[in-house]
């Protein structure tokens, strides 16, 4: 099984800007959404600028603090 992320990489761009562009329409601050989900500002940063791969329980977990859908975290708006 082929276990390179990097060929995701424009996925997880997409993901970590829609978290983004969500948690600062909620007007939260990294560190909010951070202590929500039970993680580290540091890491949601990382996610957000897609440097770290989370996993789908995270994206559960961070759908759930932005009262969003899941696709609206998969939406490829330009």
């Amino acid at each position: 099984m082929n276990r390179d992320k990097t060929k995701h990489l424009e996925l997880y761009k997409i993901l970590g800007k829609n978290i983004q562009t969500l948690r600062k329409s909620k007007d939260l601050s990294q560190e909010e959404l951070a202590f929500r989900v039970g993680t580290a500002r540091n890491y949601l940063g990382c996610v957000e600028r897609a440097e770290k791969f989370p996993s789908l329980a995270f994206i559960f977990d961070i759908k759930d603090a932005l009262n969003c859908k899941i696709e609206d975290l998969f939406i490829n708006i330009n």
